[in-house]
């Protein structure tokens, strides 16, 4: 059964739903891996921060440089990252895992509006419930630490007006580069590790300036349970702003290199649900 028959087959069975209902009968299964995706994203950071900058870890009491802890985040993000993208429940919902990620696929056109909205609400719920497993699992004291502090996106020295602009231009060249790698099927397998390979980069080399996120609902669910939400229109506006421009300048720089579907890894034998132009 292809994508369209299962919709037109839940839409005869569901007569007088609304669209959202609709969305949600076919394609409930998507909606419950992007949260999954957040969560153990956020449960990820949560844990591998904790066992290198928490005081009382053997980690943190051998490496003294703040720069080496951050890189080893870093990498260790970015391959958590990688993994989530690469699994087969990232490669059958696309594995945007943020809701700026899928505004952006949304104005292309990749996504319905349903499927987006959900998605959206999903990321959000999935991302809340890895902190708060997290704290469960580490212990309040150690997550609410001062060097954990809920894996908090926080500006740095330099201030909101830094952090905005500093979102703004890793979100802007995460999307392009997703955009550029994505839409070309000789290349399109090698998505996931090049936004593995940025998202180290960034924690890395950025996240001095804004804690890194390109995220908003990676933003808030640190801030929720920390109860911390003076920084957090920034992560809000930020990575939308960011992504959308990079969508922009994407479409007017390949007129002839078309936006073929919105899933990270498009070459595996997972289902479909998007808007896709690849060949089947």
């Amino acid at each position: 059964m292809t994508n369209t028959d299962e919709i037109v087959v839940s839409q005869k069975a569901q007569p007088h739903s609304g669209p959202l209902l609709r969305a949600i009968a076919a394609h409930w299964p998507e909606y419950l891996m992007e949260a999954a995706g957040l969560g153990l994203f956020m449960l990820s950071a949560c844990l591998f921060v904790a066992l290198i900058e928490y005081p009382a870890s053997p980690i943190r009491q051998a490496i003294d440089d703040p720069f080496v802890r951050r890189a080893a985040v870093g990498v260790a993000m970015g391959l958590t990252a990688v993994c989530l993208i690469y699994s087969p429940w990232g490669k059958q919902s696309g594995a945007h895992f943020n809701p700026a990620v899928t505004l952006t696929f949304w104005r292309l056109g990749k996504i319905a509006g349903p499927d987006a909205a959900l998605y959206i609400v999903m990321q959000f719920v999935g991302g809340t419930l890895g902190v708060i497993a997290s704290a469960l699992l580490l212990g309040r004291h150690v997550i609410a630490d001062a060097s954990v502090n809920f894996v908090l996106t926080l500006p740095g020295s330099g201030g909101a007006g830094v952090a905005l602009w500093a979102e703004a231009a890793i979100s802007f060249s995460l999307m392009l580069t997703v955009l550029i790698v994505a839409n070309r099927p000789s290349i399109n397998r090698f998505t996931g590790l090049l936004g593995g390979a940025l998202v180290a980069s960034f924690i890395t080399f950025e996240a001095p300036l804004s804690g890194m996120s390109m995220n908003p609902a990676r933003s808030f669910a640190s801030a929720l349970p920390a109860g911390m939400w003076q920084s957090l229109w920034i992560y809000f506006l930020a990575p939308p702003l960011g992504m959308l421009a990079a969508a922009e300048v994407y479409l007017r720089a390949q007129r002839k290199q078309p936006v073929l579907c919105c899933k990270l890894h498009h070459d595996n034998d997972k289902r479909c649900i998007f808007r896709c132009a690849y060949p089947h």
